[in-house]
């Protein structure tokens, strides 16, 4: 039986920074993640790609933002279960948990927080005709190495932030890189949106809105892609790799089944400390809901931040908080 302060599940950048703010209040946290390595979606999905929105980086790689985390939270000691998924929870006689997992791991807790970003993801594929014929020849869901596309022709589909963010960053890699979007408007942020016009405008990138590509074609690996307009006309052109970035399809898996208060696979929260409607369990990041919410890594931390001041009073009743600490080579010594 490991035995820990706060359980947290998903080590992702929120779940990862959550760990720094706990430690901050003599809090230790361990961390169960289904995935094989810590940095959630960022590692798995975006390791390459390039973040804008951390106060103090006018842009950051994904993973060097994990690694960053890691280091800030080295010198609190957090435990990591990694690869396995959490399976059951058992709430003890004192108001503690017991967290198992799908390997039988069992986690004695305090507090649980839920810092699993969507839960378990998979991608939202579009319906366009032979799409998962070519899966892993040529059409995938993700970057994972932006190398790979060097000097290729890139085509990407979709309007949210990460088929602006992508298409900018490409734009300076892939030989060609063409975005197309079913609206004449996006829903990613204001300044990304501006930056692909830009580059459109420039002749950088090409630009086809009020558009959906409906079939792609090769032989044994992707060679074409064909767009419809909404006027119905067709235009095909030379493709070797097809990105489609429509989020993921969230799956919140046995938590479920918790007594949660959950709308859309999303659970909701007080945003007064972001605790859940299920005493000492709390919900940070993307897997929350609340009025006003905004689905930001940013907006994250500042949940876990908040999270750690009412978690503390579970995990040491008789204490009052206290920020007190000394620095010894940069590390923090309470």
């Amino acid at each position: 039986m490991i035995t820990t302060d706060i359980c947290i599940i998903g080590a992702g950048p929120v779940g990862l920074f959550a760990v720094f703010e706990a430690g901050l209040l003599k809090m230790r946290c361990h961390l169960i993640d289904a995935l094989p390595q810590v940095g959630g979606q960022l590692s798995e999905i975006y390791p390459q790609k390039p973040i804008y929105d951390i106060p103090g980086y006018p842009a950051i790689n994904a993973q060097t933002l994990v690694d960053n985390l890691m280091e800030q939270i080295a010198p609190f000691n957090p435990g990591f279960t990694l690869g396995e998924r959490v399976e059951g929870l058992e709430r003890q006689e004192d108001g503690s948990y017991i967290v198992t997992t799908t390997d039988s791991t069992a986690i004695h807790c305090q507090v649980v927080v839920i810092a699993g970003g969507l839960g378990c993801f998979e991608p939202r594929k579009p319906e366009i005709i032979n799409l998962e014929r070519f899966e892993g020849k040529g059409v995938s869901y993700m970057v994972k190495n932006p190398e790979l596309l060097r000097d290729r022709r890139v085509v990407l589909a979709g309007g949210g932030d990460s088929a602006l963010d992508w298409t900018i960053f490409l734009a300076g890699i892939a030989k060609e890189v063409t975005l197309v979007h079913r609206s004449d408007s996006f829903r990613g942020a204001p300044d990304s949106a501006e930056k692909v016009a830009e580059l459109a405008k420039q002749g950088r990138i090409n630009l086809i809105l009020q558009s959906n590509i409906t079939s792609i074609n090769g032989n044994g690996h992707l060679q074409e892609v064909t767009v419809t307009a909404k006027d119905k006309s067709e235009t095909t052109f030379m493709a070797d790799n097809l990105i489609p970035l429509f989020g993921l399809t969230p799956k919140l898996g046995p938590i479920a089944n918790w007594g949660l208060t959950i709308d859309k696979s999303a659970i909701h929260v007080n945003v007064a400390d972001f605790s859940t409607n299920v005493e000492r369990i709390y919900a940070i990041g993307d897997i929350n809901t609340y009025p006003g919410k905004l689905k930001l890594i940013l907006c994250g931390f500042h949940e876990a931040a908040l999270m750690c001041q009412s978690a503390f009073h579970h995990v040491h009743p008789d204490q009052k908080l206290s920020f007190k600490y000394t620095t010894v080579n940069g590390v923090p010594t309470f």
